[in-house]
């Protein structure tokens, strides 16, 4: 099968990438600026221009403005961007929960107030994404935030106040970190009252200043095994609390007007198309997947003369877009319905990847179950590991 066989569903979903940071972190590797706020009227005359390629205005049922950190840009800047994103990508608004559109902003703890709070609320935003990372100011410190503790708990305090949605990050495996302080940070949590929970490991990625602090010595890692028992004991405490995990990194508590999943990652995750707006962001849309250019400056400067600010585009063949969508329905508890699979991908799983699949189910990292296949909690540690011989 080639890519002229197959037919794609018009995106009803967007991300937008704010690269707005007061600081960089040190593990931070995504599209940021620092201390730039001066670039607020051209990054939003950017944005205006790259929406009006669209053409005409496309209704979606999600959108995720992420970044560097949305709620950083000024309350007019973010009045400005919101009207800009209701006029190109109209929601559906009203009804129960399950039948509005989902409008989800990342913020800090630090830069959260109650002014840009409301602004987020009366533009239509249901779901506050909040980068909290710890509840434990040392631990905070060592990350390299800038928020405290005190922070987190204002600023939650403000979110559920105001959202029906609140999502909360964790990062675990922290320089130094133990199995008891990473214990604290999700009872902490779990107390909070959140409706979602995100945790993840602290990574090395090259080129952080964590990166060379790690590769001169004079940074702590945590060993893989505690690692493993750090990861562990997410999924036990989360669970036992009435969490549903539902993806690798990611915990919803189920609501009285449904699940708590974010439903615009679950685009990604079963295989959607969807639009991407901004520097750095990148977007899947008619089979091909194209990315902005990273560099801030070098997207402003594009898109401002007329140009397409696309660094890298791949069209995507039909075994490549069935193996995408097999490893990324794999990351999801419930794994992947294989009948349902076999009739959308184009592909049947034995064909597609039958002697890799048999031998992690052998290792017992993977295992049918009613109908689906999905990764065991053995498999759930070493996950990543699977997917180069999954693609």
């Amino acid at each position: 099968m080639n890519n002229s066989a197959l037919t794609f569903t018009p995106p009803r979903s967007v991300y937008v990438h704010v690269p707005f940071c007061k600081h960089r972190c040190g593990y931070c590797d995504f599209t940021v600026v620092e201390n730039r706020l001066d670039l607020e009227t051209s990054f939003l005359q950017a944005i205006e221009t790259e929406l009006s390629w669209l053409e005409t205005p496309r209704p979606v049922d999600t959108v995720f403005i992420g970044g560097g950190t949305p709620t950083e840009m000024s309350p007019a800047g973010l009045t400005k961007l919101f009207e800009l994103l209701g006029d190109w990508f109209p929601r559906e608004q009203g009804g129960s929960a399950s039948e509005s559109s989902e409008f989800s902003v990342e913020a800090n703890p630090d830069g959260l107030t109650a002014e840009k709070v409301a602004i987020l609320h009366d533009h239509g935003v249901n779901r506050l994404s909040l980068g909290a990372q710890s509840f434990n100011n040392e631990k905070l410190q060592s990350l390299d935030r800038q928020h405290s503790a005190k922070d987190v708990a204002n600023a939650l305090q403000l979110a559920r106040e105001t959202f029906p949605q609140v999502s909360l990050d964790l990062i675990f495996a922290a320089p130094g970190e133990s199995l008891a302080s990473w214990r604290e940070d999700l009872e902490a949590a779990i107390q909070s009252g959140v409706d979602h929970v995100s945790t993840y490991g602290l990574t090395f990625e090259k080129g952080t200043s964590f990166w060379s602090q790690m590769n001169h010595g004079t940074m702590v890692v945590v060993d893989e095994s505690l690692q493993r028992d750090m990861y562990l004991l997410t999924i036990d405490l989360l669970t036992t609390a009435g969490f549903e995990h539902y993806e690798i990194s990611n915990f919803a508590r189920p609501g009285s007007a449904g699940n708590n999943r974010c439903r615009h990652n679950e685009v990604y995750w079963t295989g959607g198309s969807w639009f991407a707006i901004g520097p750095g962001a990148s977007r899947f849309v008619d089979g091909t997947r194209s990315t902005n250019h990273r560099s801030t400056t070098a997207y402003l400067n594009r898109v401002l003369k007329g140009e397409s600010p696309v660094a890298e585009s791949e069209p995507l063949d039909a075994e490549m877009i069935a193996r995408e969508r097999l490893v990324f329905g794999l990351r999801r508890i419930e794994g992947i319905n294989i009948a349902e699979f076999n009739e959308h991908a184009g592909f049947d799983l034995e064909s597609l990847a039958g002697p890799a699949i048999q031998e992690f189910c052998e290792l017992g990292l993977l295992e049918p179950s009613d109908g689906n296949l999905r990764l065991t909690r053995k498999g759930l540690l070493v996950s990543d590991s699977l997917w180069p011989d999954l693609l």
